[in-house]
């Protein structure tokens, strides 16, 4: 039974990513995650019992750890997801986010690098490592610029892309230096279930049943894509198999709207699934001041992924988005549970003098 590492496999993308590859595969997968605050083991959902399911709580910062997991699990292939990726956390706390993202990478790079020149000739020849970006190392494309095409010049504007960016670097020259067969995929916007609450989709939901405001930066027409994230996990699966070593591959839905539409959408969804006593959800509304050096937009030609290898979502916007406003409110419990002190303290900070974001 092939064995494959999924780093960050306990968080939003990583637990659909295990999801899918308990679920729909025969490989057994190992989870490694540190569990930091945005991580939930009751996200795995069935595939946390099966007995294809390894859990190593490591940090992939603690290079020793890391090594240890490689040694005793001798991986065919590793998917690097583990990332902080929450935009506004990275302007608070940049370090946490270099530490992370770019030393963490470095960490994953050489354990995938040492365990490949363990591997006998076959091994090394069917070994990957598939890295998990993000379009926002491309920067703002503004309202007018084509779709990033891979190769375009990297232009990040938020500490998170900017380490983002730099992982990336660091997976390329591993390729280029040392021959390591790495795969890279860049993906726009992930929602759906199992989303921690502070990015835009499941704040909003929730905000919106507990009758807070529904607050938006600037004037709420900042653009993004947005891509379910079962979907994603089926590309990822994909490229895993099939993706070229040394390529990077983009995977986008098509689906962009502006941050006022996605939540007028979950609005009218909310007022057709679990009604207010009076009015309408977007009733709840607020715009707030935007937050600094704030991308209008963001835009990726997945040409190649869709031609080469045929993929598609298979969810709409519009079909996504009620699956995952309905997962919300089916999952109180879930909900509860990842409302720890943390996510408070955070929240209690972002609303600080009515500023808050969605």
């Amino acid at each position: 039974m092939k064995t494959v590492i999924v780093t960050g496999g306990a968080g939003f993308i990583g637990s659909a990513v295990v999801r899918h590859l308990v679920e729909e595969t025969s490989l057994r997968v190992v989870n490694v995650d540190v569990l930091t605050y945005a991580a939930n083991l009751d996200s795995l959902g069935a595939a946390r019992r099966s007995p294809r399911h390894v859990f190593e709580r490591v940090d992939v910062c603690d290079r020793d750890e890391l090594e240890r997991v490689f040694r005793e699990h001798r991986p065919a292939a590793v998917l690097h997801l583990a990332a902080q990726t929450h935009v506004d956390r990275s302007i608070e706390d940049p370090g946490v986010f270099v530490a992370t993202n770019v030393g963490g990478t470095l960490n994953v790079l050489e354990a995938s690098r040492r365990h490949w020149n363990r591997l006998d000739a076959e091994g090394r020849r069917r070994f990957r490592l598939l890295h998990v970006s993000t379009d926002e190392v491309y920067g703002d494309l503004g309202a007018d610029k084509p779709a990033a095409a891979e190769g375009a010049p990297y232009a990040p504007s938020s500490p998170y892309a900017a380490s983002k960016a730099a992982a990336d670097h660091l997976v390329r020259a591993w390729s280029r230096t040392f021959d390591l067969p790495i795969v890279i995929a860049a993906c726009c916007n992930n929602y759906g279930p199992c989303q921690y609450p502070e990015k835009l989709i499941p704040l909003v939901v929730l905000n919106a049943v507990e009758e807070k405001p529904l607050p938006l930066y600037g004037t709420g027409e900042n653009v993004r894509d947005w891509l379910y994230v079962e979907d994603h996990a089926r590309a990822l699966r994909m490229l895993l198999e099939c993706g070229e070593p040394g390529r990077t591959y983009h995977v986008a839905a098509h689906e962009e709207r502006t941050n006022l539409d996605v939540v007028g959408a979950i609005c009218t969804l909310l007022d057709e699934m679990a009604p207010r006593a009076a009015g309408r959800y977007a009733e709840l509304i607020r715009f707030v001041a935007d937050r600094p050096g704030h991308d209008f937009r963001y835009g990726l030609d997945d040409s190649r992924l869709r031609d080469e290898l045929g993929w598609r979502p298979r969810e709409t916007f519009e079909s996504g988005l009620r699956k995952t406003v309905r997962w919300y409110l089916d999952h109180p419990d879930w909900v509860q549970a990842v409302r720890t002190a943390e996510y408070r303290r955070w929240m209690a900070a972002q609303y600080r003098d009515g500023e808050a974001q969605a």
